[in-house]
């Protein structure tokens, strides 16, 4: 057996900009980053088609809506832009810690996250202090949840069978998902995290 845990709204619970072209604007602007005046309908616009289910990086939408207007942006400084404008205050969740600790005595450890900005599960993670054997996230892998293909990413990370894996999330959409690729999918509406301990104590063995 090995476990993963979605991040947000699972393990933290983040703060998000409200307006994110007026945050990353900002950061553009700290960086020398010419804006365009219409930046909020560049931004939320759409500048090239995904395959279903595929993830869009942040980074790279930031720079096609830009090159859009006419202006070009390194792909350092749109990967350093988008982690500056979602790096907001985190909060862990109750029962983080010990659900996390219990799946550490009995398995492999990982976080399988929806995330469209490189690198800001990682940072989140460290800011709250929270530890895991291995990070798998949409933006890396290019699958969201509730495609089969990141949570056969996250097992494969985690060396384990897919059929062994037991994936904790709070979306019934998303992190559901990982029942119909084949693993266990535990929602916290079902199991709280503060229970978890407990849950994995009757139902879980080590492979």
């Amino acid at each position: 057996m090995a476990v993963s845990f979605d991040c947000f709204g699972t393990l933290v619970t983040a703060d998000r900009p409200a307006e994110p072209w007026v945050a990353v604007a900002a950061e553009l602007r700290e960086r020398d980053v010419a804006v365009p005046d219409d930046w909020e309908a560049a931004y939320r616009s759409s500048h090239r088609e995904y395959d279903r289910g595929a993830e869009a990086p942040l980074d790279e939408h930031v720079r096609l809506a830009l090159a859009s207007r006419g202006v070009e942006l390194s792909a350092a400084t749109a990967h350093d832009v988008t982690l500056a404008a979602f790096d907001g205050d985190v909060s862990v969740r109750d029962g983080a810690h010990e659900a996390l600790s219990a799946a550490r005595d009995q398995s492999t450890v990982a976080v399988c996250s929806n995330c469209s900005v490189p690198g800001l599960v990682e940072r989140t993670l460290d800011r709250a202090d929270l530890s895991v054997d291995a990070v798998v996230t949409s933006v890396d892998c290019g699958w969201r949840k509730p495609h089969p293909k990141i949570f056969e990413a996250t097992a494969a990370a985690l060396e384990c069978p897919l059929d062994a894996l037991v994936h904790v999330g709070d979306d019934a959409r998303t992190d559901g998902g990982a029942e119909r690729a084949g693993a266990t999918s535990v929602l916290v509406a079902d199991v709280p995290l503060t229970e978890f301990p407990a849950w994995l104590d009757a139902e879980g063995s080590p492979c």
